[in-house]
């Protein structure tokens, strides 16, 4: 199960738009990209680097990003705060293990994610994860189906 929270109040509303994958388990980034994509119908932009996520959140064009907890160099935590100086506002929902969303940690719980969700992601959480932060139903009835 999967958590999720409204933007912070004076942040600018969601809207359907592009969503940033910060991911560097390229089958999962695979099977995020391929869900969300082709049964979301949204436009994804992955990158498995937390520097060029920075770099790429900083434009303003991204209304949401997904981003692993367990990051090189930087973790999704750490990810998750730079966002915030640079792209108030902007939606993180972090991917973490199963164990850990189960148990949250005092640090997880502190930033303050919009969302948390385990790993593996079951499309339909993907999918209704984006939705919900991007306003309204994104999703198609084919949502709870594997990529292939």
């Amino acid at each position: 199960m999967a958590f999720f929270r409204t933007p912070e109040a004076g942040a600018a509303p969601a809207s359907r738009g592009r969503i940033l994958l910060v991911e560097d388990d390229p089958d999962l980034a695979y099977f995020a990209t391929h869900v969300l994509t082709r049964h979301g119908r949204f436009a994804v932009t992955h990158t498995p680097d937390p520097a060029t996520a920075l770099t790429l959140a900083a434009d303003g064009s991204y209304r949401l990003v997904f981003a692993d907890l367990d990051l090189p160099v930087m973790s999704g935590l750490e990810l998750m705060v730079a966002l915030r100086e640079r792209a108030p506002g902007l939606p993180v929902v972090l991917l973490v293990p199963a164990a850990l969303r189960a148990c949250p940690t005092a640090a997880l719980r502190a930033c303050r994610p919009a969302g948390v969700l385990a790993k593996p992601v079951p499309p339909g959480d993907l999918l209704a994860a984006a939705a919900c932060l991007l306003g309204g139903d994104q999703a198609g009835d084919d949502q709870a189906q594997s990529p292939g």
